[in-house]
């Protein structure tokens, strides 16, 4: 278990974009064949959709882009959250401010990082919610999520030398 490298992503409901970074995530380290050193899930900050599936809407922009969000179910970031994640990515300053709020005695807020500081093109380090959008917010938030995915991968494999073959507890 100490090998694991748990990653939660967290966003507002637990249906469009967090969900999405999980399985983006998810499928990049199966692709880099890491399926097994890591832990990947994911959560929001509300309760009101907790047990439901991801959105219909960023369920196809998934599928169109090769990923699927079929077996999600929303569940709702806990205080002990932060104990039980090695890395916190949240997609904005709200869910950052939420997340943090649960550390009580700042022991943890170093693990919790804006999803966008790891982004070539942060903007302004946000991830837009795409909810009450069109369908191009759906799809410019699979494409900040994938190159985002990519980076944060990338820093993972060096900061844990997942690349030696070597990396021991």
């Amino acid at each position: 278990m100490s090998d694991t490298i748990r990653i939660q992503f967290v966003c507002l409901g637990n249906i469009c974009r967090s969900p999405l970074a999980e399985a983006v995530f998810r499928d990049k380290v199966v692709d880099q064949g890491l399926g097994d050193r890591f832990d990947i899930e994911s959560s929001g900050t509300g309760d009101w959709h907790v047990g439901e599936g991801a959105d219909n809407r960023m369920r196809q922009t998934a599928a169109d882009n090769g990923h699927s969000l079929e077996e999600h179910t929303a569940s709702q970031f806990q205080a002990e959250d932060l104990q039980a994640y090695d890395h916190v990515f949240v997609m904005d300053k709200s869910n950052l401010n939420d997340v943090l709020y649960f550390d009580e005695d700042d022991r943890h807020s170093g693990k919790v990082r804006l999803f966008r500081e790891f982004d070539p093109q942060p903007g302004d380090y946000q991830v837009p919610d795409p909810y009450y959008g069109g369908e191009e917010g759906f799809q410019n938030v699979y494409e900040i999520v994938s190159r985002t995915s990519e980076v944060i991968l990338e820093q993972l494999v060096a900061e844990y030398d997942l690349n030696s073959g070597t990396a021991e507890s």
